[in-house]
């Protein structure tokens, strides 16, 4: 049975983009457009991993999102993979992986390409092939 990845993201091209992606590479793809859905989703269909955005109905969103799933019992364990442009802005901050604050295990600048996603997912999942 393929592995299921979650991705939340508002944009709905990347989201198209990225589902080719993973599904080329044997992935079953579920897709959430804001956070609100992406929490609900994660907690009904337990992804073997999320793929999410931090810009989405506000500008943060997405780092409440991987708060609040490293705070639930059913999607801690959930390996998280942040894909955002927020670092391209000129707000003079860098934002990463944190324990406390972004608990996510991989934070990635877009644009990534679909090799770069496909090789980031698979090692999360601990897929050889990928």
């Amino acid at each position: 049975m393929a592995k299921t990845v979650l991705l939340i993201d508002d944009d709905v091209d990347l989201v198209t983009a990225a589902t080719a992606a993973l599904e080329l590479a044997g992935y079953a793809v579920l897709a959430a457009h804001t956070g609100a859905e992406g929490l609900a989703k994660a907690k009904a269909e337990s992804p073997d991993a999320i793929v999410l955005d931090v810009t989405m109905e506000t500008v943060g969103a997405g780092f409440k999102v991987a708060r609040a799933l490293r705070e639930d019992e059913t999607t801690r364990r959930i390996p998280l993979l942040m894909l955002t442009s927020i670092n391209r802005t000129d707000a003079g901050l860098r934002y990463g992986a944190d324990e406390d604050w972004n608990p996510v295990d991989v934070f990635l600048d877009k644009p990534v390409s679909a090799e770069q996603l496909v090789q980031q997912v698979g090692g999360l999942l601990g897929d050889a092939e990928a």
